[in-house]
């Protein structure tokens, strides 16, 4: 990976005679040899190439990264170190995708739409569903079609109420 402090050394040689080490340094053969030749084209490329150094090092490390990816040499992990990578998709708890659903379902959820939403099996999400019971958060009820629901009353509206059998 191309340093921008690397380059500016190189390019600070230019005053001592050794224009050029920097744009070698950076991948442009053709250009570097001219500089080298020309004492930094006369001193003016040399101060254009001060002003646009780290522009001309984000370019190189483009150049770099595209003929890796070319040559199917990047890998995923290949990112420039002051930029942290970001997480595709931000993971929820178990409780959190729980909660979601049964807020979205007027109160109700099941193990079936748990598992769908939390990607995980429903094994797990019946788990989940009976810690969250276990806490008092849900309860455990029968709908009218003889199914199992596990509620959660701080979203329980009358639509979610009329599903559900009365004792």
């Amino acid at each position: 990976m191309y340093s921008t402090r690397t380059a500016y050394l190189l390019w600070f040689a230019s005053f001592f005679g050794f224009a050029g080490l920097h744009r070698l340094y950076l991948g442009k053969f053709g250009s570097g040899v001219l500089y080298l030749l020309t004492m930094g084209l006369f001193g003016l490329g040399t101060i254009y190439d001060g002003i646009t150094m780290a522009d001309q090092v984000r370019e190189a490390r483009i150049r770099d990264r595209m003929h890796r990816a070319l040559d199917g040499r990047l890998d995923e992990l290949d990112v420039p170190e002051r930029v942290a990578p970001r997480p595709s998709l931000r993971t929820e708890s178990p409780e959190h995708v729980i909660l979601r659903v049964a807020k979205a379902n007027h109160g109700i959820a099941s193990p079936a739409s748990i598992a769908l939403e939390g990607q995980i099996s429903t094994d797990e999400a019946r788990k989940q569903l009976d810690v969250l019971v276990d806490k008092g958060i849900g309860e455990v009820r029968v709908r009218k079609n003889g199914t199992i629901a596990y509620v959660f009353p701080d979203f329980l509206d009358d639509h979610g109420a009329g599903e559900l059998e009365q004792f």
